[in-house]
């Protein structure tokens, strides 16, 4: 960590921004739990997302390739909970969540998309349109939607499957849809 005194000379006043704090603390986070991560039970976690707000609030995103479980999820919990308490880190008054990313909000890593493989998802691209389909498979470059197309042939439409295969630097976000049917 580089400290600054606010004229930017060697004086012994010092100070850190709330960026650089915040910085250091989603670190440190991430730090810990690659360290949780390499424990029994834990390999198949990984971290989505985590973001520490100025109101001393802190959400953890994780997931893992088997599912997020209640148990893990509270274990992790617990064990960033004992971090913060023993450091201080956020002060007496902070809110800890732990918790799965959930279907509301969009895949960020290749192993999301691994994991729902066969689910029907839309992918919004970054030229503004939207693809719905199967997800089908998805390899480091892109991904392969398996969608139905209805074709007028004489008078009956007739649906037909096609396969889409979409480079991830096209798609600004791809949700996971939540079906009902059976």
């Amino acid at each position: 960590m580089k400290l600054k005194n606010k004229k930017g000379t060697g004086s012994s006043l010092f100070f850190v921004t709330k960026i650089d704090f915040t910085t250091l603390v989603e670190e440190r986070i991430c730090d810990l739990l690659d360290e949780k991560f390499k424990e029994e039970g834990f390999q198949d976690c990984f971290l989505i997302d985590l973001k520490l707000y100025p109101t001393n609030k802190l959400e953890v995103f994780v997931d893992a390739d088997s599912g997020l479980t209640l148990e893990k999820c509270h274990s992790i919990s617990r064990y960033l909970e004992s971090y913060l308490d023993a450091e201080g880190t956020l002060g007496e008054k902070y809110v800890l969540e732990v918790s799965s990313p959930g279907t509301d909000r969009p895949l960020k890593l290749n192993r999301q998309y691994l994991k729902n493989i066969g689910r029907s998802v839309e992918v919004t691209l970054t030229d503004g349109r939207s693809e719905t389909g199967t997800l089908e498979a998805v390899s480091e470059e892109a991904i392969t939607l398996l969608q139905q197309e209805k074709i007028k042939e004489g008078k009956k439409n007739i649906k037909i499957e096609k396969t889409n295969q979409i480079p991830f630097e096209s798609i600004k976000q791809t949700l996971v849809k939540v079906s009902f049917k059976k």
